[in-house]
């Protein structure tokens, strides 16, 4: 256990929030007696609580900043507005990262971009070390996703670094990450996979499928990169049966987009139009479809297709797969 001291401000937030009378040297989050919470007792208290069949990928670990995945903008305005009024600063900072994740997830890179600055602005004068963590990283996702790499990697360094200082696991995954997607981008594959997987040993630890799934599409497309079909073909069979899992859309379209360029490297070019289209189609049902920013390895698999078959032929292809779905492209489980 840990004592960390508080800034004024933030302590002070706490006193507005306590009932008067409360005893201050109590803790914030109590367990259901008062005491501290013990995370193996949180954890078995989540699996009591989802069950075993829908809500199976629900753990500890999906609920850190869960509601930013794909969240309500007019909502998170109106929280905004709400906490505004009353000078809540830590609340604005809450508020302003789902904001930026929305922004991010919509591909309005430069109000994600302006948020997050706005959110490390705050977190730092409350000198809260792993809220400056958690912004600096978003800002070097957003510099990834706009092509700027060298800026991307500074950021994702200095996030790591406030992470490491705090013992702030997450907001370590969270920075090196970020260093991953930036390496394999640069065609480093080797430190890619490196990262990939020390934190893939982390999150089936954590029965976290959702990041597992993320992380194992990323290590499908290092294998498809260096011209390995068999092993992308597993792998991105793999994270789909996590996707499903974890019931996100965007991770089995992802999936989908894995396994489209391991059917292109592997000569089936019709398969590979038919999941980019399922893939399509799933996004688009979501309400995300995906941003220019990460179109990076869809466009390049697709323009493999063309190149192969012709304009005609994935279009057709293409359509086949968005209008049938999962249903027409038939991936058979790992």
């Amino acid at each position: 256990m840990r004592t960390l001291a508080l800034p004024p401000t933030f302590a002070a937030m706490l006193r507005r929030r306590f009932v008067p009378g409360t005893q201050l040297d109590r803790p914030v989050f109590p367990d259901s007696i008062g005491g501290l919470r013990d995370p193996s007792n949180v954890r078995r208290d989540i699996r009591r609580a989802r069950g075993a069949d829908a809500l199976a990928w629900l753990t500890s670990h999906a609920f850190r900043k869960t509601t930013a995945t794909v969240p309500d903008a007019a909502g998170h305005d109106l929280g905004m507005a709400l906490f505004t009024e009353v000078g809540d600063r830590w609340g604005q900072l809450h508020v302003t990262f789902g904001l930026g994740a929305h922004a991010e997830v919509v591909g309005d890179y430069d109000r994600a971009a302006e948020l997050h600055r706005n959110g490390l602005r705050i977190a730092e004068e409350l000198g809260l070390s792993t809220e400056v963590s958690d912004n600096l990283a978003a800002l070097g996702r957003i510099a990834l996703l706009t092509g700027d790499h060298v800026q991307a990697d500074e950021l994702h360094e200095s996030a790591r670094a406030q992470a490491v200082a705090q013992g702030y696991t997450i907001g370590e995954e969270f920075a090196e990450l970020g260093l991953a997607l930036s390496a394999r981008r640069q065609r480093r594959f080797d430190e890619a996979e490196a990262l990939l997987r020390k934190w893939l040993v982390h999150d089936r630890r954590l029965e976290s499928d959702l990041a597992v799934a993320l992380i194992i599409a990323e290590l499908g497309f290092v294998a498809e990169l260096r011209g390995d079909a068999d092993a992308a073909c597993a792998l991105h069979r793999e994270g789909l049966a996590a996707a499903r899992k974890a019931g996100d859309p965007r991770a089995v379209a992802l999936a989908f987009e894995g396994l489209a360029g391991a059917e292109a490297l592997c000569g089936d070019h019709e398969r590979a139009a038919r999941l980019l289209g399922a893939a399509a189609a799933l996004r688009e049902r979501a309400g995300a479809p995906l941003p220019s920013g990460e179109r990076g390895d869809v466009d390049r698999i697709t323009g493999a297709i063309r190149a192969a078959v012709g304009a005609e032929e994935l279009t057709a292809a293409f359509e086949r797969g968005r209008v049938h779905g999962e249903s027409e492209v038939d991936v058979p489980a790992p």
